[in-house]
């Protein structure tokens, strides 16, 4: 087994152990009474996940608070014994929003084995190969496409199946994707150190021979967040992120795919262009840790692929335009958008995007807020949005009444801007298909199911549902400043947490819109329309079957066209797929003419000098696509 000098710095799992004992009894107790404070009065999904799951997370805090009481620091126990009780409690609700976050030296480390492995299917049985290795790492008959029997002597599904028990997922598929995930990545600020040393893995090679590897574990630096979630800003206030996932996905980066390892959103300077791809090339993006578009071929045709790996970014409005660029270069005959392992992030980027691909306006996903007392304390200091940031009037009347109506949540309004959510409208018109598995999160749940609740377009499942995370999450730090704004709360029940040491948890909870308005998001998630189990030709050969499967789904589907040329005294319209317009001048409906050639020319008497100019296209009075043109 070797492995080059450069590269990813390391040090192996033992050595750093031996630096991680720092925390006090004090220390300890601080973090337990904290986690009290944010479990009993800020989460949103407790009464849910107590019922669902037959959990008491309050309790077993005062249990563990009352047993520190009578502790002594020569009777206290190691410390990654206390890190490991307090995370079971947190992981015992099963909710990926809700977490603690070790303090230092575990924050910002990740543990890592140095390959990945993912599954596929034969029939209903699965399999297990390795995907990828780090650099320059080799072992006698090892490499992508070696099939893995055993993990530490334990059958590879069994030991899946044992270590999904220990993540939160909220949802069997959920639990199943996290615990494969986290048998080669361990993000330390989420996860326990692992309590092995080394693993033996078992595989079969290329030449039929059975062999074990031994491994110990490495620790590395990650790569940064993009988001500062504690600071008191927009994207840390509309956050919507399974922690874990997105730190997993820097990881794979850093390790794995290092050419698009960036420590900024934004890459200024990419080799960018503006000509079409061709079939079969790739659209450079200046976000590249965000996007990966290409054209691909299928045997049903040629379509756009358009991957997003995240939504976290700080700015929805350039998430959404680069997100535009890319799809107006890809082939507008139909579009795969793939969101698989997409752990969610910025909430307004995610429903932002959805109106780029529907003519239909958007209705953002209504949130609630728990009932609680310190809940509508929070709620009143930022009535009147004192910080310009989050303004949480909507939310105080149905708060400041639960005490008369005993209402477990408040009325649900949404997060999103509903003039944000359809500023820009359609912008690609050919069929979509929706890629998901049990790895998209938050604010991915929350985009998917938009995509679903407006009928955009197919969902194409490789899991049985997504990940089931229906929730805006703030930290404990965001918990606090927000009670020091405008000005300090003598009475604020936040204390600095020692060590560095966080806590996040779903604040409010969100529900689906239309057909399904009412559904909660958490637990349940978005069931795919489509199936699709990933074969060995999937996980090795880049989805080739996957693909092949959602280019018949596009194929199925009609391709519409609108595009809008305007004059002093007209539109010139060039159309496909629709027998009927309507035109909207300034807000306000202005001509109505049907569609009888491919391009037709309405009159609008003075529309050049118009702010804007929206056109609705219909096919047997139904609305099929939409253009807004913003003129001045």
């Amino acid at each position: 087994m070797t492995e080059p000098a450069g590269g990813v710095a390391k040090q192996e799992l033992q050595d750093f152990l031996r630096t991680a004992d720092t925390l006090l009894l004090d220390d300890r107790r601080v973090l337990v009474q904290q986690a009290l404070v944010l479990i009993e009065q800020n989460y949103a999904h407790r009464p849910l996940k107590e019922a669902m799951h037959a959990v008491n997370p309050v309790q077993r805090l005062r249990l563990l608070a009352q047993r520190l009481g009578g502790q002594t620091p020569a009777t206290m126990g190691p410390e990654w014994r206390f890190h490991a009780e307090l995370s079971d409690i947190f992981n015992s609700v099963r909710d990926l929003h809700t977490n603690y976050l070790l303090p230092e030296p575990y924050a910002g480390k990740v543990a890592y084995l140095p390959y990945l492995i993912e599954e596929y299917h034969e029939g209903d049985e699965r399999h297990y190969v390795v995907t990828l290795t780090v650099e320059g790492f080799t072992a006698p008959g090892f490499g992508p496409g070696v099939e893995v029997t055993h993990w530490n002597g334990v059958p590879i599904d069994r030991a899946v199946e044992v270590n999904a028990d220990r993540c939160a997922g909220g949802n069997p598929a959920a639990r199943h994707a996290r615990g494969l995930e986290s048998l080669t990545i361990r993000p330390l600020v989420l996860h326990v150190p692992p309590e092995e040393s080394w693993v033996v893995l078992t595989y079969v090679g290329a030449d039929g021979i059975v062999r074990e590897l031994r491994e110990q574990w490495r620790v590395t630096d990650n790569l940064p967040s993009f988001v500062n979630a504690d600071r008191l800003t927009s994207a840390a206030v509309a956050q919507g992120l399974d922690l874990a996932g997105d730190e997993v996905g820097r990881a794979v980066r850093k390790l794995y795919v290092p050419a698009v390892a960036t420590t900024h959103e934004t890459v200024h300077g990419a080799a960018l262009t503006a000509e079409p791809a061709e079939p079969g090339a790739e659209v450079p993006s200046h976000m590249p840790s965000i996007f990966r578009a290409r054209s691909i071929v299928t045997p049903s045709g040629t379509f756009g692929h358009l991957r997003v790996f995240s939504f976290n970014v700080n700015e929805p409005g350039e998430f959404v335009a680069e997100f535009v660029r890319l799809a107006r270069l890809l082939p507008q005959d139909g579009l795969v958008l793939d969101v698989r392992g997409n752990g969610g992030g910025h909430i307004h980027a995610a429903e932002f995007l959805l109106q780029t691909l529907t003519p239909k306006p958007i209705t953002p996903e209504p949130a609630q807020f728990v009932t609680t007392a310190l809940n509508v304390r929070l709620c009143d200091r930022h009535q009147e949005n004192p910080t310009g940031v989050v303004d949480l009037a909507p939310w105080c009347p149905s708060m400041n009444q639960a005490l008369e109506t005993g209402s477990v949540y408040s009325g649900g309004f949404p997060i999103t801007p509903t003039s944000g959510a359809n500023a820009i409208g359609q912008q690609y018109f050919g069929p979509v298909v929706l890629v998901t598995d049990a790895r998209c999160y938050s604010a991915t749940d929350i985009f998917a199911a938009g995509f679903h609740d407006h009928g955009i377009g197919d969902v194409l499942g490789v899991d049985d549902n997504t990940g089931a995370g229906g929730a805006n999450v703030w930290t404990h730090q965001l918990l606090k400043l927000l009670m020091e704004s405008p000005s300090p709360d003598p009475a604020n029940p936040y204390l600095p947490l020692p060590g560095g040491a966080n806590m996040r948890a779903s604040i409010r909870r969100t529900l689906r819109v239309h057909g399904r308005a009412g559904t909660p998001v958490e637990d349940l998630g978005v069931v795919p329309d489509h199936r699709h189990r990933m074969t060995r030709r999937d996980v090795l050969e880049g989805n080739v079957d996957l693909l092949a499967r959602a280019g018949e789904l596009l194929a199925a589907r009609p391709v519409r066209g609108l595009e809008v040329r305007v004059g002093a005294d007209e539109l010139t319209l060039t159309t496909r797929l629709v027998d009927r317009v309507d035109v909207y001048v300034d807000g306000r409906p202005r001509a109505s003419h049907d569609v009888t050639a491919q391009e037709v020319t309405v009159p609008v008497p003075g529309v050049g000098s118009a702010r804007m100019v929206r056109v609705e296209a219909y096919q047997a009075g139904d609305l099929v696509a939409a253009r807004t043109v913003v003129i001045g």
